[in-house]
């Protein structure tokens, strides 16, 4: 092998080489683009679920304090249904 083929397969290899690094620093960026979109697209779905959970506990607590005002109007009207609510109340 003479000077002039050695110098031609080293650039054909350095090609190739380069060729291969940008391929592997594509896919790295790549799926660090795809990681990243995924993360926020659950931080989005978490935060979703966090306002949706606050607005349960928000109705909850509205029921729970009718639930008592009626059980108030209740016994004010007919003290005896009381006991009758009281055994179907679970607690």
């Amino acid at each position: 092998m003479d000077l002039s083929q050695s110098t031609t397969l080293i650039a054909c290899l350095a090609t190739v080489s380069a060729a291969v690094i940008v391929v592997i620093a594509s896919l790295r960026t790549n799926t660090a683009k795809v990681w990243r979109e995924e993360a926020e697209a659950q931080k989005e779905r978490a935060d979703r679920l966090a306002g949706d959970l606050t607005e349960i506990k928000n109705r909850l607590a509205r029921i729970e304090s009718e639930n008592a005002r009626l059980i108030g109007l209740l016994t004010a009207l007919d003290p005896a249904r009381l006991s009758l609510v009281r055994l179907t109340q679970e607690d």
